[in-house]
């Protein structure tokens, strides 16, 4: 049996500590302890009041000394009410250190897993036969009850497939800090700090020789030449490059050579530069000029060449861009290597301007000048 006086009466609340107290502890273990026997009392009690009932007043012996008749069953029934009572209380003790305790260890901060836990009501039969609820002023215990078998087993499933998601996860974040450290390193190898270094890396990945056979270079006639309808200073020529379709070209020799000097001509052009508008006319190709502060001159080919002759260079074998890439700029890194020479000739680092079998271009006014 249980005694009517609650065990834990007169403790109080424990004061607020940062540490978990043993003696909340053990307390709470002698608390459950009583909970349970209250609990098996109220079981065994139950069991009486049925047999008592089925027995239609007739003794039994098992419990002749303490179940014998009606007056008996009342008695038993007042037991379990005061019994049911006490568990009661003693139930908000335990719920009351428990959240003591759980307090006083997440200060500490150990980490709180909870039970599962499922709600139990505790069945009275009255009288009549009628089974009721929890009676009033009893608290609805809240015991961890063990799982089925089945439930246990899935569980474990979900643990493992959690498991297994979280390695997989970890090794897929593993194979991609990987790749970012394996592009990090390539980077950082393909930029080095030294300026020196940097250069020497450049010119190793950089193979490629700029001069002037990468100009596209070729003779063109000029069939008709017109006042840009927008630019005073330009002219748009229609200019045959031997190519099945002719080209147009903006240029700005209105200030330096006359209209009718730009009429069924040849002249020089660079044909890859990338085509470019200009004053809303796209411009397909550039003349080569001798160029002074004084004046601009356009370089004349020799006698005998014809649209779409090769301008080349000895020395310079090189095959020409298809189109020059404006970011590279390699006509302005060429351009300023490309003069006139002393005697008339344009030259590039002083070989000249040569139309195979034909002779070298020449532009007859100007002397040690640049060409544009």
């Amino acid at each position: 049996g249980h005694s009517s006086t609650n065990p834990l009466c007169g403790l109080g609340t424990p004061p607020p500590t940062h540490t978990c107290n043993m003696t909340d502890v053990e307390r709470l273990s002698r608390v459950e302890k009583r909970a349970k026997e209250a609990e098996l009392t109220l079981e065994q009690l139950k069991k009486y009041v049925e047999v008592l009932k089925n027995s239609s007043g007739k003794r039994v012996t098992r419990c002749t000394h303490s179940l014998s008749d009606k007056s008996t069953i009342g008695s038993a029934k007042t037991e379990i009410q005061h019994l049911s009572e006490e568990n009661g209380k003693l139930e908000k003790e335990i719920e009351r250190l428990r959240e003591t305790l759980v307090t006083l260890e997440i200060k500490n901060g150990v980490a709180q897993v909870p039970p599962p836990r499922a709600v139990r009501t505790i069945a009275v039969t009255r009288e009549d036969g009628v089974v009721q609820g929890t009676p009033p002023g009893a608290v609805a215990q809240q015991t961890a009850l063990p799982l089925p078998a089945e439930e246990v087993a899935r569980s474990k499933d979900l643990v493992t497939n959690s498991e297994e998601s979280t390695k997989k996860v970890s090794k897929e974040t593993t194979t991609q800090d990987k790749k970012k450290d394996s592009v990090n390193e390539s980077k950082l190898k393909k930029k080095p700090d030294d300026p020196a270094a940097k250069k020497a890396g450049d010119d190793e990945s950089n193979d490629e020789i700029v001069d002037v056979s990468k100009l596209d270079m070729r003779i063109g006639r000029i069939l008709n030449a017109n006042r840009h309808p927008d630019a005073d200073s330009l002219y748009v020529e229609e200019v045959d490059v031997g190519e099945p379709k002719t080209r147009t070209v903006v240029s700005g020799l209105v200030k330096h050579v006359p209209l009718e000097g730009m009429q069924n001509r040849l002249v020089v052009l660079l044909c890859n530069l990338k085509p470019a508008k200009m004053r809303g006319v796209t411009s397909e190709a550039m003349v080569m000029c001798g160029s002074s502060p004084e004046k601009v001159e356009i370089i004349d080919p020799p006698p005998g060449s014809v649209p779409g002759d090769r301008v080349t260079f000895k020395g310079y074998p090189g095959v020409p861009d298809a189109q020059l890439n404006p970011k590279k700029k390699i006509f302005e890194q060429v351009q300023p290597e490309l003069r006139v020479s002393e005697e008339g000739v344009a030259c590039y680092r002083g070989v000249p301007f040569m139309v195979e079998g034909k002779g070298v271009c020449k532009v007859a006014g100007m002397r040690n000048s640049a060409i544009k």
